[in-house]
């Protein structure tokens, strides 16, 4: 079975440098924090091209498109997938994805936030394959999350030593 880096290259995607936080942006906390066989990850926005938080902002329903927001979602996942490699080095370590969750800044009435983590988990499917790749997910609506965010996806994997 090919590697995920290797999975990577063949779906034509490019992972993104890792998380820069901003000059002036205090976070008290780590992006990914690896705890033995487990490593959390951080609610996550996009990176830029830089390393830097790229949004989605807004808010889905009302400023983006399921749509549009699925595609974000595949974009954040990458972003995890950087911050995750950087922490452990080889995606390969990765023997199993535990959790998603994923928080929608969701306009009143929008009832489509299952379909925008979608976007997340269809790229860790396609990376990892249904074995590794699976996991457990929530996807919810709230009226809004820090910096103006369209959306924040945090979850755990396992890794192996």
């Amino acid at each position: 079975m090919p590697t995920p880096e290797q999975r990577l290259h063949d779906l034509g995607l490019i992972l993104p440098p890792p998380t820069r936080v901003p000059d002036g942006l205090h976070l008290p906390f780590a992006f990914v924090n690896a705890r033995g066989a487990r490593v959390l990850f951080s609610g996550h926005a996009k990176n830029g091209a830089d390393g830097g938080i790229a949004g989605p902002f807004g808010i889905v329903g009302a400023d983006l498109s399921t749509a549009q927001a699925y595609t974000e979602a595949r974009e954040i996942a990458l972003a995890v997938l950087a911050n995750l490699k950087a922490e452990i080095g080889e995606l390969s370590r990765i023997v199993g994805w535990v959790r998603v969750f994923g928080m929608v800044a969701s306009a009143p009435g929008y009832r489509e936030q299952h379909l925008v983590v979608n976007g997340f988990s269809d790229l860790v499917l396609d990376v990892f394959g249904p074995e590794v790749g699976r996991h457990a997910r929530s996807a919810i609506g709230v009226a809004g999350l820090p910096l103006g965010f369209a959306m924040e996806i945090e979850g755990e994997v396992l890794i192996r030593g």
